[in-house]
Formats: structure tokens, C-alpha cells, sequence
């Protein structure tokens, strides 16, 4: 059988897929509902496989890349979940203190993907910390679906307060200026926009298709932000128009993106709903920003 290609599969096919990873319908429902898309030789079994994350060939900085020292700690998150583990990556020859960016995780923990994001933005000449908010839990169990039920179990307010607790261990580390910022996706682009609420000396935020504060608590922003978006994820757009009014109201400082033609997770180079094009574009605009608010 010929390889899949993205364009072959229905956007049907995409949007079931963020149903399931969004916990709207479990692995049963999707698995059935997914077969009625298995036509034309595409079995069950290779519409999964390709849908599914690929961690093991999508790397792109190694976990032992030599321009990087990247090892995992631990700090205190008082009143979050205890301990939270960590990856904590910088470039190997800094010599200086280097402004820091939590890496915020999506809907299921610090998978290989989230420390990857972790240690390209250490090379981007900052001190990265990528959270595990699943640390209480036993930490990422090494795959999304037990990792996604997994983080089901933790109240979402009392993670936010663990990676608040991870600005506040990065902003007084020994190799970091005080200046820090937030990158996250997902659940984790939920996470920066609230960081942003509830950190005033916060120095960027960049949410990546990330759910959004209410107007009350849009006002108490001040940290600039870069909103990136995906035309086609509907679910989380619905609610851009009243952030946006609420950005304007507040006169916050605020640039926002939206990428035409791409789903919901396209900056994560393991699945198909990846976009090349798009991911570059968001990533470098991230960079930029972050060295524009940060150094």
C-alpha cells in the first residue's frame, strides 16, 4: 500500500482526532467512528497509525545535543501539586545569565515533543524549563493516552499554580537574568494566557491555540502577548472575538496571528496535523518576540 498523504484524509478525520485528544469522546467511540473513514484500501489499524503521534523520528534537537546542557530537576510548588519534575535545558557555552520561557505541555503531560520545544528554545539562547504537571501522578507515563486520563485527574487551577510556582523557581536561578516569559500549546496555551493574569511581572506570553481568559480577568494582564492561531480549529477560535474585545478595551498590548488553512496543533511536528510552513512562521515570530520583550 502507498504511504498516506495529509492531503488524502478528510478534515473529518482531523477533527475526530481532536475530539479524542480533547476528551470529548474516548478511544472506543473514536476507533468506531473512525472506521467509517477506512475506505478505499485505508484499513482501521493505518488510519491510527497515522494519526497517532511519531515521537521516535520527529526529534529535532536531541536529548543529548553537546550545545545543550538539558537535565531534569525538581522544585516546590506550594500550592499546586508538591514536587513538580522538570527539564531544564540551556546552551552548553553560556557564559552569562540568559533571559528564561516555560515550555508549557498540552493535555498530557511532558511527552518527548514538549522537551523537544524545550530544547530548541534553549538554543535559541535562553534558559528553558519544560514543567511535568503530571508529576504527582507518577509523570508522563510515556504515552498520550494514559497520559491525557492521567491529567484528567488533576484539578486545572491547581496545575496552573504549578507552573506559576516554575516562573517563580526560573525568575531567582542562578543563571537566569529574572526576565521570563511563557510558550504553550493547548491546555498549555490555556496556561500562558492565565499566567499572564496572574503574573504581573511576567515579561511575554505566547499561547498557542490556547483557551482564553474572561474579561475580568483579561484587565488584570500586563505582560505583552503573540496569539497564535489555527484557521480550522474552531473549538478554541469560538472564543477569540470576546477575548479580543476584551485585548481592546483593556488597551493590552497584543499581536495575534491566525494561519489559514491549518488545524488546531500544527506547530507539533508528531502528527499529521503538522504544517511545516506554519510551524516555522509561529516558531520564528515566537523567537523574535521573546528576544524583543526579553533581552
Amino acid at each position: 500500500m502507498k504511504p498516506i498523504k495529509k492531503e488524502d484524509i478528510s478534515q473529518d478525520v482531523f477533527d475526530l482526532y481532536d475530539d479524542y485528544a480533547h476528551n470529548k469522546i474516548n478511544r472506543r467511540q473514536f476507533v468506531e467512528k473512525l472506521s467509517l473513514f477506512a475506505v478505499g484500501g485505508l484499513t482501521v489499524p493505518t488510519l491510527l497509525s497515522f494519526v497517532s503521534p511519531n515521537y521516535k523520528d520527529t526529534l529535532m534537537v536531541k536529548p543529548d545535543d553537546p550545545k545543550l546542557d538539558s537535565n531534569y530537576i525538581n522544585y516546590e510548588s506550594p500550592k499546586g501539586g508538591g514536587t513538580i519534575k522538570g527539564l531544564l535545558s540551556k546552551p552548553k557555552k553560556a557564559h552569562e545569565k540568559l533571559p528564561g520561557v516555560i515550555v508549557v505541555h498540552e493535555n498530557r503531560g511532558l511527552n518527548p515533543y514538549i522537551e523537544d520545544v524545550g530544547r530548541r528554545t534553549a538554543l535559541e539562547g535562553f534558559i528553558s524549563l519544560a514543567p511535568d504537571a503530571l508529576s504527582p501522578l507518577g509523570g508522563y507515563p510515556g504515552n498520550d493516552d494514559d497520559g491525557r486520563e492521567l491529567q484528567r485527574k488533576r484539578d486545572k487551577n491547581e496545575m496552573l499554580q504549578d507552573f506559576i510556582a516554575a516562573y517563580n523557581y526560573l525568575k531567582t536561578h542562578e543563571n537566569c537574568t529574572g526576565k521570563v516569559a511563557v510558550v504553550g500549546f493547548c491546555f498549555g496555551g490555556w496556561i500562558s494566557n492565565m499566567m499572564a493574569v496572574n503574573i504581573p511581572t511576567l515579561s511575554a506570553a505566547v499561547p498557542f491555540y490556547g483557551g482564553q481568559p474572561n474579561d475580568e480577568e483579561t484587565a488584570h494582564i500586563k505582560s505583552p502577548l503573540l496569539l497564535q492561531f489555527a484557521e480550522l480549529d474552531t473549538r478554541v477560535n469560538a472564543g477569540w472575538p470576546a477575548y479580543e474585545a476584551s485585548l481592546k478595551k483593556y488597551n493590552k498590548t497584543y499581536e495575534a496571528f491566525i494561519y489559514p488553512g491549518v488545524n488546531h496543533g500544527f506547530h507539533n511536528n508528531t502528527t499529521p496535523r503538522y504544517d511545516e510552513a506554519a510551524a516555522t512562521l509561529a516558531w520564528d515570530r515566537t523567537i523574535a518576540f521573546f528576544k524583543k520583550h526579553l533581552t
